[in-house]
């Protein structure tokens, strides 16, 4: 993927993150990309993904997809 203006994201953290430091912040305000960073290392820059690809994500999290096994 290009290079992308992150300039104008807005990091949110999961409302499961229990308000700690382990969790991941992601901008989905951004026009082509949706941003995704490590809280505890937010200077190793972004992992950044298509709508396309965040919505495929978000898709299989909600189907249990990548549930670990009991």
């Amino acid at each position: 993927m290009t290079n992308h203006d992150l300039s104008g994201a807005v990091w949110h953290k999961s409302t499961r993150s229990g308000g700690g430091q382990n969790c991941v912040e992601v901008a989905d305000n951004l026009p082509q990309v949706v941003a995704v960073r490590d809280t505890k290392n937010r200077d190793a820059g972004p992992l950044l993904f298509t709508r396309g690809e965040w919505t495929a994500f978000l898709t299989g999290v909600k189907s249990g997809e990548f549930d670990l096994p009991a």
